[in-house]
């Protein structure tokens, strides 16, 4: 048996210690440089105000032009060829020119370009001539699935001192991604490394899948070869823990030993990145809760909404249901908006935020026994963090599931089982160390990453440095 364990140890540590080295020096880039993505700042910072002339057709009518028929939310955005409703549902989303009803779709360069143009000025952004890189399904930093939606995408450069670049939604007309020449030069040799990322590979999202996650079991299983391996080889010395071996050897098996905690519970909870509902529930709907979330609101209730008054600042106006009732919101700053409820007469005036009571009333059909709901402490182990700054995260306690509501805009921002909260423990706090007590401590957070994928490191070096020795014969012949 100990044979067996030493020859797998030693030809899987061979296939593997480069991939081991390269996840511990990209999981240090990481924790600093996270992969591209347009922050909700960065995006509503990019709209423009609504402009307060012309006639705009009905949302009914909107959403009936778009032919979406299980459309639940319909945004009004100012683009620079006009305002358009944006309709979105489960399946698919698009746009419709708020005029007359037309397709908004971009289907021009050079709609795109003034579409970009238009963003980066509201932004502030420095930007020179503009031109477009690409039209395409797929690049590096457009690959995460939740693009399909808006695929092709135009690809736009800004031509400013950031090297940035921003990405069109030929679909919508939205900015749905911005990369700088900074964040796509670290994320070459942080996560398109660590996650084995290749546009050709992660394209095909089912073959990625499968490869990272084959590839992260033999490397898990080869670290707990060598940890079995490391204790059956520990020869105390004077009351200390030595190691029988010399050299290269004696040093990978002593730095194995310090490290062994950390390397295991790192590869295994990295492992579990890739679980995708294999081990652990997804956090996804269930029919019954979908049926309930999902349900397409009685748009015709849309017009008792239009008739509120709209404040000229305004940037975006969003109309959706939450609980059979239709709401409009709109918003006038990142952290300021103001939700108003069809039916309410006038001296109800308008909120900032949905309540108690009109969450209870929806996590009530979602499941059986919920008590009522409660604002989320910012400080707790499960975080969830509403898209506008400042507003209240509800979460409702339903037997062992739990349900976390954004306050701002009704969207499930979490469904927690105890299935799903184990997995926060299992891969997050252990792979990227968010323990409430680490967050709260910023700093030595990053000094335990930094310090412990250093050690990680080292000692992937030192396999690779004995690796090639017993390979560099076989070379030489």
């Amino acid at each position: 048996m100990m044979r067996a364990i030493v020859l797998l140890h030693r030809w899987l540590g061979i296939a593997f210690c480069l991939l081991f080295a390269m996840w511990f020096a990209t999981g240090i880039v990481m924790h600093f440089v996270p992969f591209p993505s347009l922050t909700e700042a960065e995006r509503f910072a990019g709209l423009g105000p609504l402009a307060s002339a012309g006639t705009r057709i009905a949302v009914a009518d909107a959403v009936a032009a778009s032919g979406i028929a299980d459309a639940t939310r319909v945004r009004l955005i100012q683009r620079s060829d006009g305002p358009v409703y944006v309709v979105s549902g489960p399946s698919r989303a698009g746009a419709i020119r708020a005029s007359d009803g037309g397709d908004a779709s971009v289907a021009s360069s050079d709609v795109a370009l003034a579409i970009a143009r238009d963003h980066a000025r509201s932004r502030g952004l420095d930007a020179g001539p503009t031109e477009i890189v690409a039209r395409s399904d797929y690049d590096q930093w457009s690959v995460p699935n939740g693009f399909d939606r808006h695929r092709p995408l135009f690809r736009v450069a800004l031509g400013d001192a950031d090297g940035r670049e921003v990405y069109v939604s030929s679909l919508t007309g939205e900015i749905v991604l911005d990369t700088t020449r900074n964040e796509r030069t670290w994320n070459l040799v942080g996560s398109v490394l660590h996650w084995i990322y290749p546009t050709v590979l992660r394209s095909n999202w089912s073959l990625w899948d499968r490869v990272v996650w084959t590839l992260s079991l033999l490397a898990l299983i080869a670290a707990l070869l060598g940890s079995v391996l490391g204790l059956a080889r520990i020869k105390p010395r004077s009351g200390l823990i030595g190691s029988p071996y010399r050299g290269w050897h004696a040093l990978h098996h002593l730095i194995g030993l310090v490290a062994m905690v950390f390397v295991l519970s790192w590869i295994f909870s990295g492992w579990l990145s890739m679980d995708h509902g294999r081990l652990f529930s997804r956090g996804q709907w269930a029919s019954a809760e979908s049926s309930v979330m999902n349900a397409s609101p009685n748009w015709t209730a849309a017009p008792s909404l239009d008739r509120q008054p709209v404040s000229p600042s305004t940037r975006e106006i969003e109309w959706f249901a939450f609980n059979g009732t239709l709401y409009r919101r709109d918003r006038t700053a990142l952290a300021g908006q103001t939700l108003i409820k069809a039916g309410d007469a006038p001296r109800d005036g308008p909120t900032g935020s949905l309540d108690v009571h009109e969450v209870q009333g929806l996590t009530a059909r979602l499941a059986a026994g919920c008590g009522g709901p409660s604002v989320l402490a910012e400080d707790d182990n499960y975080p969830a963090r509403s898209t506008v700054p400042g507003a209240p995260v509800y979460r409702s306690y339903c037997g062992d599931l739990w349900f976390d509501i954004d306050g701002a805009d009704g969207n499930l921002l979490q469904r927690l089982d105890p299935s799903r909260r184990a997995y926060r423990w299992f891969y997050g706090a252990l792979h990227t160390l968010d323990f409430p007590v680490l967050v709260a401590h910023p700093l030595l957070r990053d000094g335990l990453v930094v310090g412990l994928c250093s050690l990680g490191f080292l000692f992937s070096i030192t396999g690779i440095i004995i690796g090639w020795r017993r390979l560099r014969p076989s070379f030489a012949a």
